[in-house]
């Protein structure tokens, strides 16, 4: 494997990128914060107001160095690139891999494998945590499955063999997740996962957090890197669909969007009030229920971990861009297999 250069990512609001000599400057209201040598870097994430000087995004476009710049909510903005797009490059061999399915399926079962795993790490963290307030019993056994389907998925050679794995593992997975929550059932019941429309709260909650999640993985992630989110490996191909941020929010789903909603349900954040019923019986967060939710979304966003791959502190945030700037390193043969996101 070849050493992966490091990524710059400015998440306060208030920086300005400059450039002197060979060094990315750091500036919060004409004060020098701190410099970074250009040789070192790979690629610069901008989330905030100022931006760059022309100065900079030129020297990183003679030298390779990815820029994009995105609002601090994660919106993407734009990037810079020099008169050699590798963007063009990074695509076309998006492209071709795309177009054959033995190779599409050693990406895409690594990320249904970092689902299913994240998945089954859930399970174990309700039991470990709240073991006294659930059906241990039925939670070990549904963990014990999504346990052993682990090495299949990893043997997997077929994308509709891949694709049914992954159903069968999302319905043990969601069987049990009405044991994950342990407040306010009466209003928080689950039974089953349903969608357009959602029918009660907590899949109002679920199917908000996952178009949220989609949209950083399409915009701030894969878009910011130059990979083409409408064409993926796991998720065919559909006017107007996203599936390659699909494929990337996969194993992302468990630890990020589910986590959210389970965490916010359990500490009561949302009541009944929150929510609207419409004339298709679809339940949806209303005004104030959405301005609480993405409020706890950008204050989740912010809170840091340590990366299992890289081994970086990262905010959770950054999780899906650095997904997509792994699976991009993959794709130009930097790395020798994508590595999914595997919770710990």
């Amino acid at each position: 494997m070849r050493h992966l250069l490091n990524t710059l990512f400015v998440t306060s609001e208030d920086i300005y990128l400059s450039l002197d000599g060979e060094n990315v400057v750091a500036n919060r209201e004409k004060k020098v914060m701190a410099r970074y040598p250009l040789h070192t870097l790979s690629a610069i994430l901008s989330f905030s107001y100022p931006g760059a000087s022309p100065a900079l995004m030129g020297a990183c476009a003679q030298r390779g160095i990815s820029m994009a710049f995105c609002t601090p909510q994660g919106k993407f903005l734009a990037r810079i690139t020099g008169e050699a797009n590798g963007n063009v490059l990074l695509r076309r061999t998006q492209y071709r891999i795309a177009d054959d399915p033995k190779q599409s399926c050693v990406i895409a079962r690594a990320m249904v494998f970092g689902k299913v795993h994240n998945a089954r790490w859930s399970i174990e963290r309700t039991r470990r945590d709240h073991g006294l307030r659930v059906d241990d019993r039925r939670l070990q056994e549904v963990s014990g499955q999504l346990k052993a389907m682990l090495p299949q998925l990893l043997c997997q050679v077929d994308l509709d063999s891949l694709r049914g794995q992954e159903g069968a593992a999302a319905t043990a997975y969601f069987d049990v997740f009405e044991q994950f929550i342990l407040a306010d059932r009466s209003v928080f019941h689950f039974q089953t996962r349903s969608r357009r429309p959602p029918l009660d709260p907590v899949n109002a909650l679920l199917s908000f957090a996952y178009s949220l999640l989609a949209h950083d993985c399409a915009w701030a992630a894969l878009e910011s890197i130059g990979l083409d989110s409408y064409v993926g490996f796991l998720h065919r191909d559909r006017p107007g669909r996203s599936s390659l941020a699909l494929d990337l929010m996969e194993e992302l789903r468990p630890c990020i969007a589910d986590r959210f909603v389970l965490t916010c349900i359990n500490n009561r954040i949302f009541q009944s009030s929150d929510f609207i019923l419409r004339e298709n019986r679809g339940v949806f967060l209303n005004e104030d229920g959405r301005r609480t939710f993405l409020k706890r979304w950008q204050e989740r966003k912010k809170e840091s971990l340590t990366h299992p791959f890289l081994g970086e502190k990262v905010s959770w945030g950054l999780i899906p861009y650095l997904q997509a700037l792994l699976l991009a390193r993959y794709l130009r043969g930097d790395i020798d297999a994508y590595p999914p996101f595997l919770w710990k």
